[in-house]
């Protein structure tokens, strides 16, 4: 099943439930009226319960020794029945709020497509070269990025001829079904998990990015999932040239009882990542984070210190570092696919943490990443609180961002 589809799957779901829903406030109104004899039905079942439930109950003539054993039966199911029923009622639970998380975080960027998908429809007459225009610039004004703009205007050019679209509705259906199956496309191989070292080993993630992006507080949060989840971890506070960056990092590792590795301000960056290493490695713990700084005097020397970074690491644990997560801050939108193309032709990124997505109307950069850098989206941030940076998950992306468009 596609993208689009499980797309169309939740969608439909979500319709049933909504009815489901006002069928039983419909049903619990007539049930109100019954209430009586409810009550009466009630007593004899309770009453029922008592006789079973009492011991002995076939010695002291309730019933023979076959009916009681018939009766028991029935009750040792009803009590087997009930743990099941709890796990189900947990999972749908867990499952729903991952979805509201997602859509609550995505409600600046829904809208803001809504609007100008909105914009563009009202102007909609035929399919002809101004409407291809006019997609061109509304895709472009959404962030998707000017390249995935032109591939999706250029292969809707037979497909909404072969769909023979000709309402509003069907056009934009058609549109947003070649995005997300395009974006779906450019995900072929992608792995979006975290790699890690074999059990035993020390697992090293580089952090990389600019100032500002939400990269120690990024680290902070992780620390604290990991840490929960039952992971030894160890912070390295790399970004000495940042004033407060040190104690910024310290700060989240009180938070998440964390130990962090720092240095002397101005410190050479590199000399912290040693040690944290060497500590690391020696005591055991699972997992190192390393901030680094964000901006030296160029931007040669920044890929220049990360570099050397790197080569220090690897003189300690030659498979390391299992991962280098460039943080960009998803408010920024174009700004941050060009950053993406600055650090990964520099610094071998293995996979992207989003931030700030509550805060923007800018999701669309997610499908100008994966199309035009072909890097996975691992995290995503929505929020302050370390709960808020969720594993990035593309079909609670998707229907997030699309849900109030396409109709069921």
């Amino acid at each position: 099943m596609g993208l689009f589809d499980i797309f169309r799957k939740k969608k439909n779901e979500t319709v049933e439930q909504e009815s489901a829903s006002e069928s039983t406030e419909i049903l619990s109104e007539s049930e109100s009226n019954s209430d009586a004899s409810d009550d009466e039905q009630s007593t004899v079942v309770s009453e029922n319960t008592s006789a079973v439930t009492q011991p002995m109950m076939e010695q002291v003539g309730l019933v023979n020794e076959d009916e009681a054993k018939i009766w028991q039966e029935a009750l040792d199911k009803q009590k087997i029945s009930t743990p099941q029923l709890t796990e189900t009622e947990t999972e749908t639970e867990t499952e729903t709020t991952e979805q509201q998380i997602y859509d609550a975080g995505l409600k600046k960027s829904r809208t803001g497509f809504a609007d100008r998908f909105n914009r563009f429809l009202a102007n909609f007459r035929s399919v002809d070269e101004n409407f291809f225009e006019d997609l061109e610039e509304t895709l472009v004004g959404a962030d998707v990025g000017f390249d995935m703009a032109i591939k999706i205007s250029d292969e809707l050019r037979e497909e909404v001829k072969l769909k023979n679209a000709k309402r509003k509705e069907d056009v934009r259906d058609v549109i947003i079904k070649k995005m997300v199956d395009l974006y779906e496309a450019d995900g072929i191989n992608e792995d979006a998990t975290m790699n890690f070292a074999p059990k035993g080993q020390t697992t090293v993630i580089l952090f990389v990015g600019v100032n500002g992006v939400g990269k120690t507080t990024t680290i902070g949060k992780l620390a604290s999932k990991y840490q929960k989840a039952g992971k030894s971890v160890l912070l390295a506070a790399a970004d000495t040239f940042r004033a407060g960056a040190t104690k910024q990092l310290q700060e989240w590792g009180e938070r998440a009882h964390v130990p962090v590795v720092a240095g002397k301000e101005k410190a050479d960056p590199a000399s912290v990542v040693f040690a944290a290493v060497e500590k690391a490695r020696d005591e055991n713990y699972d997992v190192l984070f390393v901030d680094t700084a964000g901006r030296l005097q160029n931007n040669v020397n920044l890929m220049q210190e990360l570099e050397k970074m790197k080569r220090i690491i690897q003189r300690e644990i030659p498979e390391a570092p299992h991962e280098v997560l460039l943080v960009l801050d998803a408010t920024t939108g174009q700004n941050a696919l060009q950053q993406a193309k600055l650090f990964k032709n520099s610094s071998d990124v293995s996979g992207i943490v989003l931030t700030k997505m509550d805060g923007t109307a800018k999701g669309g950069i997610v499908f100008a990443i994966r199309n035009e850098m072909h890097l996975p989206v691992k995290w995503i941030g929505f929020g302050e609180k370390a709960s808020d940076l969720r594993e990035f998950k593309p079909e609670e992306f998707v229907y997030g961002l699309f849900k109030e468009l396409v109709e069921s």
